[in-house]
């Protein structure tokens, strides 16, 4: 990697969510920085509040390296897709790869990656591995993951969902606009184009400290998935409230046909059971009609911030002050 030219736009950039990446950290950046990529390429790292050194490290990563490096230290921790929204918007390369900080994705993989989008003209590339060095409750929870964002998303059915992926910018330009407080990259991604690849590459057995997606953590991205980007659980509520007025008209039918065949006449729990059921239906109808609208409105607005930005560090210019992302 050659020294920045400031006169023209790098061909890629690369965007690194940093989150108690202190072990690890440095050694990526260091693959990367090696790497032959054809024309300049910048670097954007976002500290999304972690809890051991890891902002110290960028700091210094960028006063030492002679490469393009944009360090974005956040307030606090606001989530990964939040922090990878708000590199995104700092960077200016024609593709932008991201990938995590625990260096399991290899630096050597960037430039195939990014040879594959470009060659076969994609909007995105995702990367596929062979097999996966994450822990079974990790592995376990991707495949939960991805099977919600077929229910849910428009994209290929099966197509594997990695974060570590490449974008065209015409991708980056369109998502970086969104402005909510809960992203999910890829669901944004797959609103923005439908002209997506898969690529095989080489994961790597993680050396050091354990993943940071909790179960807490994959709770909150699958809610993520299926509240900000479908309307599926109240069309859900929607189809149950029509379900259940139609038992309770199935059951109206049935006492009218017994009592006027043999005169028999329903006990008070059936009649009861059936008024019940009537007024169940047409409640969760009106819950389900009402929650498509309030729906569609949580989704298209947001008023919490996605990121609050500390302060900006760059190879080239020093120190910025911070800026509220997503509103800027």
């Amino acid at each position: 990697m050659s020294e920045t030219d400031n006169t023209s736009p790098p061909e890629l950039s690369l965007v690194i969510p940093v989150y108690n990446g202190s072990k690890t950290i440095a050694g990526l950046i260091d693959g990367l920085v090696r790497l032959d990529v054809s024309g300049e390429f910048e670097i954007v790292l976002v500290n999304d509040g972690s809890e051991d050194n890891s902002a110290e490290i960028c700091r210094e990563i960028v006063a030492q390296s002679k490469a393009n490096i944009i360090f974005l230290d956040l307030t606090r921790n606001f989530g990964e897709h939040n922090a990878v929204l708000t590199g995104l918007r700092h960077t200016s390369g024609r593709y932008v790869v991201t990938m995590d900080d625990d260096f399991q994705n290899a630096p050597a993989e960037v430039a195939k990656l990014y040879q594959d989008t470009k060659a076969n003209d994609f909007d995105v590339v995702y990367t596929r591995f062979p097999k996966k060095q994450h822990s079974t409750f990790r592995n376990l929870g991707s495949k939960f993951a991805n099977f919600t964002a077929d229910l849910v998303l428009n994209k290929p059915k099966g197509l594997y969902l990695s974060s570590f992926r490449c974008l065209s910018r015409i991708v980056v330009d369109h998502i970086s606009k969104y402005s909510g407080p809960y992203p999910y990259i890829d669901g944004l991604i797959f609103q923005t184009t439908n002209r997506v690849g898969s690529l095989e590459v080489e994961h790597l057995p993680r050396t050091e400290n354990k993943s940071n997606y909790t179960l807490t953590r994959l709770v909150k991205l699958w809610i993520n998935i299926i509240l900000n980007f479908s309307t599926l659980p109240l069309r859900l509520s929607l189809w149950l409230g029509i379900a259940m007025a139609f038992l309770s008209a199935l059951g109206i039918v049935y006492v009218f046909v017994d009592f006027f065949t043999y005169g028999n006449v329903a006990p008070g729990w059936a009649s009861l059971m059936i008024v019940v059921l009537a007024f169940s239906g047409l409640q969760f109808i009106f819950v389900g009609i009402l929650g498509e609208y309030l729906g569609r409105l949580f989704i298209s607005f947001g008023n919490r911030p996605q990121s609050i930005i500390r302060n900006i560090y760059s190879s080239n210019s020093g120190t910025n002050p911070g800026s509220t992302d997503g509103t800027e």
